[in-house]
């Protein structure tokens, strides 16, 4: 059994998106967490995250926190998803580039460009670009970023551009690319899921 500790409209929110591409069996935990946008909320004692923060899952007793670990993790379990290439696969190296691209490129520019903080610094313009000009690139060719095959990496990537679409500019291919994978089945029984508590799936 997998428990995933949830806060709607959050972060563990594609975390369900996650589980149902697995086909996972798994119950939904709600906790309350601190919302800084908003200030409501609070850390919730029931809440196994070292910050108290959300995505957190346990699977066999075995606790996972932060989105990137959580889909490594999960990916490998269930291979049989076909949603990461195995260890011995060529592609391999690919997967696991662009799923450490997401966390030390596209999530950094993402929030300055949220922030207002691009105009401020070349530097961060730089990236903003460069992740901008990659993204182009890999979707010029395909339609996901390692060709036709929906992995892992296009789970972060296009949850995370979907979140903050405004950071980036006008692009039909960007805009398609969205819509591609948040129509995928998985994705739309997990938007129906995400608010109810204490949702358990079948086997």
């Amino acid at each position: 059994m997998i428990t995933l500790f949830h806060a709607p409209q959050s972060r563990s929110s594609r975390m369900i998106w996650l589980l149902e591409e697995l086909g996972a069996t798994y119950e939904i935990r709600p906790v309350s967490i601190f919302r800084p946008m908003t200030g409501e909320g609070q850390g919730d004692p029931a809440n196994p995250h070292p910050d108290k923060r959300v995505p957190a899952l346990v699977h066999d007793g075995r606790l996972l926190a932060e989105s990137v670990a959580i889909v490594l993790y999960l990916l490998d379990a269930f291979p049989q998803a076909g949603l990461a290439p195995a260890p011995a696969d060529r592609r391999r190296g690919d997967y696991l580039t662009w799923i450490a691209w997401y966390v030390a490129e596209l999530e950094p520019v993402l929030f300055a460009g949220m922030a207002g903080e691009l105009a401020g610094s070349a530097q961060k313009q730089r990236n903003h670009d460069a992740v901008i000009a990659r993204s182009r690139a890999a979707l010029g060719t395909g339609s996901y970023v390692m060709g036709e095959s929906f992995t892992g990496a296009d789970f972060l990537i296009s949850s995370a551009m979907a979140f903050g679409r405004q950071a980036f500019p006008a692009d039909q291919a960007f805009d398609a690319y969205i819509a591609r994978c948040r129509s995928r089945p998985a994705a739309i029984r997990a938007l129906a899921l995400d608010g109810h508590a204490g949702v358990q799936t079948p086997a």
